[in-house]
């Protein structure tokens, strides 16, 4: 039996996998001389001295990076950066910084993306419920495109536009993804836009097409969240040329833009699977090709709307532990200072986390534990069942990985906890985009 260096020295064995997964990690992650997690050459533990915990840590490179991989995997596509996922001023600068369009979904995001410098031409107005406000919001700063979601948004929009208004109809193509309630959104029986079963979609076109002031450019379509195979894509392109090429039948009108959404699938634990953008482009063009040429319909132009692809990777959110409590022959509960209110994906998807220590290196043995988090509920938990080192104490540092997107902008005041920060890091330097939310900040809203 050959003896190796792993079997000599044990410890040796939990150093060999790579502590910080490049696919789950940002970009500049790498640990120092003294086995801190340092992202944009800045040292966690740095940030948690100067801006405290929780916080969420973006690395602006990451962010950059993945908008560029975009624009070169799908270059003859326009790519509209959902800003759902992130949106500050900084995040909506940096997406314009990089050639993106932003996608926005109230009368806030709207705000903020034109604060960014973003121009209104290169805007898209979404939202499955918007209000007359920030409808007449949108006409008023000259937003490029409305997806139009409702009949009475098609009403409200037609009253206010007091010049042509490029818009899109959002049909749901009836593909779905994986049968998960919660992130299928191209199916029948949710609530978002026109379906295609019945004469809903017809009579939106129809509608549309009556008002002089709405110009109907395009079809839009959002078949889900987490999507890891591009076929599905390609089946919703082949499914929309065909009601493109009916509404040509029946009116006349030659819409030259279809736009099929976002939710490009990102690993969020090592392994994980994603959707490859390189494919994700083959499929594109192919099923272009071939819907095109069976309904002898002129190439439109393809819009995708990534968010949580772009952002999600760039950001880190650091916790400190406040106690361990192991249960004889159960399991182990790290609580840290934070939890459902500032990641409440675990409790509504059962969303899953790597989590690692961020102030040291531990080669020491490891064990399983469940990250859980401050609040009142037995749900509050960060991560389930995930190996830490097995001398995590009160005082240590931890960071979970891939909460760049829908984690600042979901984060709640549940127990009047306050909302985190959001620090950029970028050549060793860290800056602070939002600021903590403070106890004086709750109860200025508060008229008792």
């Amino acid at each position: 039996m050959t003896t190796t260096l792993a079997d000599v020295l044990p410890s040796l064995g939990y150093a060999a996998p790579p502590r910080f997964h490049p696919a789950v990690w940002p970009l500049t992650t790498h640990s120092d001389e003294e086995g801190r997690l340092c992202i944009g050459d800045v040292p966690l533990t740095d940030i948690a001295d100067e801006f405290r915990t929780p916080t969420y840590v973006i690395d602006e490179a990451d962010f950059r990076y993945r908008a560029r991989r975009y624009r070169t995997a799908l270059r003859d596509a326009e790519i509209v950066y959902a800003g759902k996922s992130l949106l500050t001023v900084a995040v909506a600068r940096w997406a314009r910084e990089e050639g993106l369009a932003v996608d926005v979904c109230s009368a806030g995001e709207l705000a903020i993306a034109l604060v960014a410098g973003v121009e209104p031409g290169r805007i898209v107005m979404h939202g499955n419920a918007k209000s007359h406000d920030e409808l007449r919001a949108a006409v008023r700063v000259g937003v490029g495109r409305v997806v139009l979601d409702s009949c009475i948004e098609i009403a409200y929009l037609a009253g206010l536009a007091d010049r042509p208004q490029r818009v899109l109809i959002r049909v749901t193509p009836d593909i779905d993804i994986h049968g998960h309630r919660a992130v299928t959104t191209g199916t029948t029986d949710q609530k978002f836009g026109f379906t295609l079963d019945g004469p809903q979609t017809a009579d939106a076109v129809a509608r549309v097409l009556a008002q002089p002031n709405l110009r109907l450019i395009g079809l839009h379509c959002h078949i889900g969240s987490q999507v890891t195979d591009p076929a599905h894509y390609g089946e919703a392109i082949r499914r929309m040329i065909a009601v493109m090429a009916d509404i040509r039948a029946r009116h006349g009108v030659i819409l030259t833009e279809l736009n099929i959404g976002g939710g490009h699938g990102i690993p969020y634990l090592a392994g994980g699977p994603e959707l490859d953008i390189d494919e994700l482009a083959h499929v594109i063009d192919d099923a272009l090709d071939v819907a095109c040429a069976v309904e002898r319909f002129p190439r439109p132009l393809i819009v995708v709307e990534p968010g949580r692809a772009i952002s999600a990777r760039a950001g880190v959110t650091l916790y400190q532990v406040c106690s361990v409590k192991s249960r004889p022959g159960g399991p182990t509960f790290v609580a840290v200072d934070g939890g459902m209110s500032d990641n409440p994906r675990v409790s509504l998807y059962g969303a899953k986390y790597t989590v690692a220590l961020a102030n040291r290196h531990s080669l020491g043995e490891r064990r399983r534990v469940t990250v859980v988090g401050r609040h009142c509920e037995a749900g509050d938990e960060i991560a389930r069942n995930v190996e830490l080192p097995a001398d995590v104490h009160p005082g240590d540092l931890l960071a979970v990985a891939c909460t760049g997107a829908y984690h600042h902008s979901m984060a709640s005041n549940y127990n009047m906890v306050g909302r985190p920060p959001l620090i950029a890091v970028a050549d060793g330097r860290a800056r602070e985009l939002v600021r903590r939310e403070t106890v004086a900040d709750l109860l200025s809203r508060d008229r008792g």
